[in-house]
């Protein structure tokens, strides 16, 4: 399988007076899993169709490997690109859908028609192209299913044709648009684990849209996290969710959200949280402290907190209480073992090396505790 990196040197784009895409640089490595993840009209797709050459970029360039290929025509690039919808020929069995774009590529006009082709086109030709889907439908493992129409598949065999149909032309890199999206749950987390299966298999460049943060997170090498047409962070998973670099990352990424606490550094750098002084240290003035619900602790010390509602997942509970100092809420998870009740009266802790700082600009505040670097 051929991979290629595929870089973005200040791509920008306008509808109207609508700017949907400002200044993006990013490099996407040799057979690496990129997702491209933010809420709905962020630009991820718009990105994804100018790397495809399906949108023309108002500003910078694309590259594929070393070449420059902002001007060429989709089926100069060599990408295959995955869409929500299969986009599956109806009439045509599974094995004719998968053979088109080989066929597209290699056969002349007359010779891909249904009846005169098989007398114009080179029997080597055909050959090699039977073999090269048969290839294709065993490792998406849908050899039985060659010889059927769509209308007789499910949503994870058609998806499975897609990827196949996708494979079988040997792209430079696969480009996915929201693929997993028309599944129902217990599906699309099989098709996530088959997908990054395909991926180390292939060792193949993926460039993969979504606007599920769970599909990114348990996928993907890494992520670029878009936001108002901007990418706010480039990184790991684990990057984005230890380290959010802005308070827009921390909000977007994690499940249940993280909770959020007013905070305030002194003139000498203590920090405060809703009214409780702690021992983090940083640059004065007022503050936001993000804590993960699953770093909240509780014990005989901290935040006075009532339970207000409470969830079991599985071997989870989450509790949602309310602090009284400022009327906000938190989430806090514990194991199944814990019997909490509503209107149970906790003690909530933060550990400082668990807390989360972002200024008034919502940018990532550096930290300290005891003298030593927190965050």
């Amino acid at each position: 399988m051929s991979q290629q990196s595929i870089d973005l040197r200040g791509v920008s784009k306008s509808f109207g007076a609508t700017r949907v895409l400002e200044d993006i640089d990013l490099s996407v490595k040799e057979g690496e899993f990129l997702s491209l993840v933010g809420m709905s009209g962020c630009g991820k797709s718009t990105l994804l169709r100018i790397i495809a050459g399906l949108e023309a970029p108002d500003r910078g360039s694309v590259f594929i490997g070393a070449a420059d290929v902002t001007a060429r025509d989709p089926s100069d690039r060599n990408l295959a690109m995955v869409f929500q919808s299969y986009a599956l020929y109806p009439h045509m069995s599974v094995r004719q859908n998968i053979a088109t774009p080989l066929r597209m590529r290699i056969l002349t006009l007359p010779a891909r028609l249904p009846l005169l082709g098989r007398l114009l086109a080179p029997t080597a030709v055909l050959a090699q192209i039977d073999t090269d889907v048969s290839k294709a439908a065993e490792t998406l493992q849908i050899t039985h299913l060659l010889d059927r129409k769509p209308g007789q598949l499910s949503g994870g065999q058609r998806q499975r044709v897609a990827l196949a149909r996708a494979l079988v032309r040997q792209p430079a890199a696969f480009l996915m648009d929201e693929p997993l999206s028309n599944l129902d749950a217990k599906l699309r987390a099989h098709m996530r684990d088959e997908l990054a299966a395909l991926h180390r298999r292939l060792g193949a460049t993926f460039i993969y849209v979504t606007h599920d943060q769970t599909e990114a997170m348990t996928m993907s090498d890494r992520i670029a996290l878009m936001i108002d047409g901007r990418i706010e962070q480039l990184g790991t998973p684990d990057d984005l969710y230890q380290r959010p670099a802005t308070l827009a990352v921390a909000r977007f990424i994690g499940s249940p959200t993280i909770n959020l606490l007013p905070a305030e550094a002194d003139g000498e750098g203590r920090v405060t949280i809703a009214g409780q002084s702690t021992s983090i240290l940083a640059r004065p003035g007022p503050l936001t402290v993000g804590i993960r619900p699953e770093d909240l602790e509780t014990g005989d010390e901290g935040l006075a907190a009532e339970v207000l509602r409470v969830e079991t997942h599985g071997p989870d509970r989450f509790l949602t209480c309310a602090l009284p100092t400022d009327r906000s809420t938190v989430t806090l998870r514990q194991g199944a073992s814990a019997r909490p009740a509503r209107g149970d009266m906790l003690k909530l802790r933060i550990p400082p090396e668990r807390a989360h700082l972002f200024g008034s600009d919502g940018q990532r505040v550096p930290a300290r505790i005891t003298g030593r670097v927190a965050a």
